[in-house]
């Protein structure tokens, strides 16, 4: 193989790399969106605890945020990081405006706090439930 064929077969794998990461199906789509739910959960659950002044909660605090980096983590492997970063801005706001307070988090935790803590404990059984949802 010459110079000129290796760089070609580089170029394409660049390129095929390049097109899976940009390229989500609409599974992985599907899948995101939760992903994202549940780091604009945790988000705004550990700002509503580091607000509240409480030592004995510090450490809640900081394994909500550790969820969010996680959750965050797991979505930009599957959709860019731009598009991570403006879907979760939109899903963060969208939950504050549901909220009647931020220090009232009942709704949210109701609706997000079991089924995100199984989300990041099996990510692949819950995109594998898209994939077949989605077929």
């Amino acid at each position: 193989m010459d110079l000129k064929q290796g760089l070609n077969i580089f170029i394409l794998a660049v390129a095929g790399i390049a097109g899976n990461v940009m390229a989500a199906s609409e599974a992985e789509v599907a899948f995101n969106k939760e992903v994202l739910q549940c780091a604009a959960y945790y988000h705004i659950a550990s700002g509503a605890i580091s607000q509240m002044n409480a030592p004995q909660m510090k450490a809640v605090g900081e394994r909500l945020k550790q969820s969010e980096l996680d959750a965050v983590k797991l979505a930009k492997q599957y959709q860019t990081e731009a598009e991570v970063d403006a879907l979760l801005d939109k899903t963060i706001a969208e939950q504050q405006a549901s909220l009647p307070s931020n220090k009232n988090l009942g709704a949210l935790m109701g609706r997000y706090k079991q089924p995100c803590q199984e989300l990041l404990a099996n990510p692949q059984q819950r995109l594998d439930y898209w994939i077949m949802a989605t077929m």
